[in-house]
């Protein structure tokens, strides 16, 4: 099963996230979504805030991510992300705050870091999408 299977490791600055055999990944690369199934060829990409769907066990499953990078060899994805979020970690409430507040700045626009307020709104978008949440 070794050849239909991946490793999945998903590591932030803080602690390991998830360590899962899994039959593929979906990631929100620089360039856009990324699909990876077993035997892929190496590949190194930039992530960009999104959602990650993974399937284990013959069941999706999603985590939030806000950025990293991705890196796949010999059958292992290793995921090296800012943070990562998986959905009984989100704070439903606060990633609604921070959805509301981002668009709020980007509505205002003076005085704003226009990027600061994108990639807030963007963080607050996945982590929605992970749970289900979101609207858009």
């Amino acid at each position: 099963m070794a050849d239909k299977t991946l490793k999945l490791e998903v590591v932030t600055p803080e602690r390991k996230v998830l360590s899962e055999e899994i039959t593929s990944l979906i990631v929100p690369a620089i360039e856009g979504y990324l699909g990876v199934l077993p035997n892929h060829a190496p590949l190194i990409s930039g992530l960009e805030p999104g959602v990650v769907k993974y399937k284990m066990a013959g069941e999706y499953k999603k985590m939030a991510i806000s950025g990293g990078f991705l890196e796949v060899v010999d059958n292992k994805v290793s995921l090296l992300a800012n943070t990562a979020e998986l959905p009984e970690e989100i704070d439903v409430t606060r990633a609604l705050a921070a959805k509301e507040r981002a668009e709020e700045r980007l509505r205002n626009k003076v005085g704003v870091d226009i990027f600061r307020a994108e990639m807030a709104l963007r963080r607050a978008i996945a982590r929605l999408r992970t749970i289900g949440r979101d609207q858009h």
